[in-house]
Protein backbone atom coordinates (compact mmCIF):
# COMPACT_ATOMS: atom_id res chain seq x y z
CA UNK A 1 0.00 0.00 0.00
CA UNK A 2 1.16 3.97 -0.71
CA UNK A 3 -0.57 6.75 0.36
CA UNK A 4 -1.00 10.13 -1.77
CA UNK A 5 -2.62 13.30 -1.07
CA UNK A 6 -3.99 15.60 -2.85
CA UNK A 7 -3.40 19.62 -2.20
CA UNK A 8 -5.45 22.59 -2.39
CA UNK A 9 -3.15 23.93 -5.34
CA UNK A 10 -3.54 20.51 -7.05
CA UNK A 11 -7.07 21.37 -7.98
CA UNK A 12 -6.38 24.87 -9.13
CA UNK A 13 -7.41 24.34 -12.31
CA UNK A 14 -10.62 22.72 -11.44
CA UNK A 15 -12.01 25.29 -8.73
CA UNK A 16 -15.40 26.99 -9.08
CA UNK A 17 -14.58 29.72 -6.48
CA UNK A 18 -11.67 31.66 -8.33
CA UNK A 19 -11.96 34.49 -5.98
CA UNK A 20 -11.79 32.34 -2.95
CA UNK A 21 -8.78 30.32 -4.12
CA UNK A 22 -6.25 33.70 -5.08
CA UNK A 23 -6.68 34.37 -1.54
CA UNK A 24 -5.31 31.39 -0.38
CA UNK A 25 -1.94 30.97 0.98
CA UNK A 26 -2.00 27.76 2.80
CA UNK A 27 -1.35 24.31 0.73
CA UNK A 28 -3.83 21.78 2.65
CA UNK A 29 -4.99 18.63 1.93
CA UNK A 30 -7.82 18.48 0.48
CA UNK A 31 -7.87 14.10 0.60
CA UNK A 32 -6.00 10.98 1.25
CA UNK A 33 -5.63 7.99 -1.52
CA UNK A 34 -4.63 4.78 0.11
CA UNK A 35 -3.44 2.94 -3.14
CA UNK A 36 -3.71 -1.06 -3.41
CA UNK A 37 -4.80 -1.47 0.13
CA UNK A 38 -5.71 -5.01 -1.15
CA UNK A 39 -5.09 -6.81 -4.80
CA UNK A 40 -5.73 -9.56 -6.43
CA UNK A 41 -4.44 -10.41 -9.99
CA UNK A 42 -4.76 -6.84 -11.34
CA UNK A 43 -7.38 -5.51 -9.96
CA UNK A 44 -6.59 -3.21 -6.67
CA UNK A 45 -8.66 -2.31 -3.86
CA UNK A 46 -8.18 1.13 -2.81
CA UNK A 47 -9.39 3.58 0.16
CA UNK A 48 -10.25 7.54 -0.38
CA UNK A 49 -10.74 9.83 2.49
CA UNK A 50 -12.08 13.43 1.10
CA UNK A 51 -12.19 15.70 3.43
CA UNK A 52 -15.67 17.73 4.55
CA UNK A 53 -14.09 20.99 3.64
CA UNK A 54 -15.42 24.45 1.80
CA UNK A 55 -13.44 25.68 -1.30
CA UNK A 56 -15.13 28.73 -0.63
CA UNK A 57 -18.81 28.68 -1.87
CA UNK A 58 -17.72 25.11 -3.62
CA UNK A 59 -17.54 21.13 -1.12
CA UNK A 60 -14.90 19.74 -1.29
CA UNK A 61 -14.44 16.69 -4.11
CA UNK A 62 -11.65 15.29 -6.19
CA UNK A 63 -9.65 16.65 -9.12
CA UNK A 64 -11.92 14.60 -11.82
CA UNK A 65 -10.40 12.27 -14.56
CA UNK A 66 -11.31 9.54 -17.36
CA UNK A 67 -9.95 6.10 -17.89
CA UNK A 68 -8.40 4.99 -21.20
CA UNK A 69 -9.34 2.41 -23.55
CA UNK A 70 -12.88 1.92 -21.68
CA UNK A 71 -12.01 0.73 -18.24
CA UNK A 72 -14.84 0.71 -15.81
CA UNK A 73 -14.58 1.18 -12.06
CA UNK A 74 -16.83 0.30 -9.16
CA UNK A 75 -16.93 2.63 -5.72
CA UNK A 76 -18.72 1.83 -2.12
CA UNK A 77 -19.20 4.52 -0.03
CA UNK A 78 -17.96 3.57 3.80
CA UNK A 79 -18.73 6.67 5.59
CA UNK A 80 -20.48 9.87 5.10
CA UNK A 81 -22.04 10.81 2.55
CA UNK A 82 -21.15 11.49 -1.66
CA UNK A 83 -22.39 12.84 -5.04
CA UNK A 84 -20.60 11.19 -7.90
CA UNK A 85 -20.70 13.49 -10.93
CA UNK A 86 -20.40 11.11 -14.17
CA UNK A 87 -20.04 12.86 -17.80
CA UNK A 88 -20.19 11.40 -21.13
CA UNK A 89 -17.99 13.87 -23.80
CA UNK A 90 -18.81 13.27 -27.48
CA UNK A 91 -15.45 12.17 -27.50
CA UNK A 92 -12.33 12.29 -25.76
CA UNK A 93 -11.26 16.08 -25.15
CA UNK A 94 -14.32 17.47 -26.27
CA UNK A 95 -16.54 20.42 -25.08
CA UNK A 96 -20.01 18.45 -25.43
CA UNK A 97 -21.28 16.39 -23.01
CA UNK A 98 -24.19 13.56 -24.21
CA UNK A 99 -24.95 12.67 -20.69
CA UNK A 100 -24.06 14.61 -17.49
CA UNK A 101 -25.65 12.53 -14.06
CA UNK A 102 -24.97 12.57 -10.18
CA UNK A 103 -25.51 9.97 -8.45
CA UNK A 104 -26.55 10.32 -4.83
CA UNK A 105 -24.73 7.96 -2.52
CA UNK A 106 -24.65 6.94 1.69
CA UNK A 107 -23.05 4.10 3.66
CA UNK A 108 -23.05 1.03 2.22
CA UNK A 109 -24.16 2.43 -1.53
CA UNK A 110 -22.06 1.35 -4.75
CA UNK A 111 -21.69 2.91 -7.54
CA UNK A 112 -20.29 1.67 -11.11
CA UNK A 113 -18.54 4.02 -13.02
CA UNK A 114 -19.53 2.45 -16.87
CA UNK A 115 -17.31 2.79 -19.87
CA UNK A 116 -16.50 6.59 -21.45
CA UNK A 117 -17.37 8.71 -18.53
CA UNK A 118 -15.21 10.94 -16.80
CA UNK A 119 -16.24 11.12 -13.04
CA UNK A 120 -15.64 13.65 -9.92
CA UNK A 121 -16.73 12.45 -6.44
CA UNK A 122 -17.83 15.07 -3.90
CA UNK A 123 -18.01 15.54 -0.25
CA UNK A 124 -21.39 17.66 0.37
CA UNK A 125 -21.02 17.94 3.53
CA UNK A 126 -18.69 19.06 6.83
CA UNK A 127 -17.37 15.46 7.63
CA UNK A 128 -15.36 13.27 6.62
CA UNK A 129 -16.20 10.78 3.48
CA UNK A 130 -14.57 7.46 3.09
CA UNK A 131 -15.12 5.24 0.33
CA UNK A 132 -13.30 2.28 -1.42
CA UNK A 133 -12.77 1.48 -4.99
CA UNK A 134 -12.10 -1.56 -7.03
CA UNK A 135 -9.78 -0.86 -10.46
CA UNK A 136 -7.42 -2.35 -12.36
CA UNK A 137 -3.83 -1.74 -12.68
CA UNK A 138 -3.72 -2.03 -16.02
CA UNK A 139 -4.46 1.85 -16.77
CA UNK A 140 -3.46 5.44 -15.60
CA UNK A 141 -5.89 8.11 -14.72
CA UNK A 142 -6.63 11.06 -17.77
CA UNK A 143 -6.68 14.09 -15.58
CA UNK A 144 -5.92 16.30 -18.96
CA UNK A 145 -9.59 17.12 -19.86
CA UNK A 146 -10.76 18.42 -16.14
CA UNK A 147 -8.07 20.73 -16.20
CA UNK A 148 -8.68 22.05 -19.86
CA UNK A 149 -12.36 22.77 -18.94
CA UNK A 150 -11.81 24.08 -15.74
CA UNK A 151 -13.29 21.18 -13.68
CA UNK A 152 -16.46 19.27 -14.22
CA UNK A 153 -19.34 20.12 -16.42
CA UNK A 154 -21.06 21.14 -13.12
CA UNK A 155 -20.20 22.76 -9.97
CA UNK A 156 -21.65 22.04 -6.52
CA UNK A 157 -21.87 24.69 -4.70
CA UNK A 158 -23.49 26.09 -1.20
CA UNK A 159 -26.57 27.65 -3.50
CA UNK A 160 -27.00 23.97 -5.76
CA UNK A 161 -25.65 22.92 -9.37
CA UNK A 162 -23.95 25.42 -11.08
CA UNK A 163 -23.15 24.93 -15.22
CA UNK A 164 -19.78 24.92 -16.36
CA UNK A 165 -20.01 27.38 -18.91
CA UNK A 166 -16.56 25.57 -20.63
CA UNK A 167 -19.30 22.71 -21.58
CA UNK A 168 -21.91 22.53 -23.41
CA UNK A 169 -23.75 19.65 -21.66
CA UNK A 170 -27.78 18.88 -21.45
CA UNK A 171 -29.51 19.18 -18.27
CA UNK A 172 -28.59 17.14 -15.91
CA UNK A 173 -29.86 13.86 -14.69
CA UNK A 174 -30.30 13.22 -10.34
CA UNK A 175 -30.60 9.99 -9.21
CA UNK A 176 -29.70 7.83 -5.96
CA UNK A 177 -27.59 5.03 -5.37
CA UNK A 178 -28.04 1.60 -4.05
CA UNK A 179 -26.37 -1.46 -3.32
CA UNK A 180 -25.44 -3.63 -6.33
CA UNK A 181 -23.91 -6.21 -4.81
CA UNK A 182 -24.50 -8.56 -2.63
CA UNK A 183 -20.65 -8.47 -1.00
CA UNK A 184 -18.90 -5.32 -0.29
CA UNK A 185 -16.05 -4.07 -2.34
CA UNK A 186 -13.42 -5.90 -0.07
CA UNK A 187 -15.15 -9.09 -0.18
CA UNK A 188 -15.57 -9.02 -4.28
CA UNK A 189 -11.54 -9.62 -4.56
CA UNK A 190 -12.18 -13.06 -3.45
CA UNK A 191 -14.81 -13.81 -6.07
CA UNK A 192 -13.15 -12.50 -8.62
CA UNK A 193 -15.50 -13.92 -11.77
CA UNK A 194 -18.24 -11.21 -11.03
CA UNK A 195 -15.51 -8.44 -10.93
CA UNK A 196 -12.97 -9.69 -13.90
CA UNK A 197 -14.55 -6.83 -16.30
CA UNK A 198 -12.74 -4.69 -14.36
CA UNK A 199 -9.64 -5.44 -16.07
CA UNK A 200 -11.44 -6.60 -19.72
CA UNK A 201 -13.40 -3.76 -20.44
CA UNK A 202 -14.65 -5.66 -23.47
CA UNK A 203 -16.89 -7.79 -21.02
CA UNK A 204 -18.44 -5.06 -19.26
CA UNK A 205 -22.14 -6.65 -18.14
CA UNK A 206 -24.52 -4.45 -20.12
CA UNK A 207 -27.12 -4.92 -17.01
CA UNK A 208 -24.70 -1.88 -15.70
CA UNK A 209 -25.06 0.45 -18.44
CA UNK A 210 -26.68 3.83 -18.12
CA UNK A 211 -30.09 3.52 -19.91
CA UNK A 212 -29.82 6.94 -21.00
CA UNK A 213 -27.57 5.71 -23.01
Amino acid sequence: MHVTYRMLFDLKDVIFDKEWFCKQKENFVLYEMQREVYKKGNIRYDITKLHGKMLGKEYNKTLGHYHPNNFPEIYEVLKGKAIYLLQRPFRINSRKIIHAIAIYAKKGDQIIIPPKYGHVTINPSRKTLEMANLVSTRFSSVYTPYKKFGGACYFYTKNGWVKNKNYEVAKLEEIKAKKVFKNNLKELLNHYKEIEWLDNPKNFPEKFLLKRI
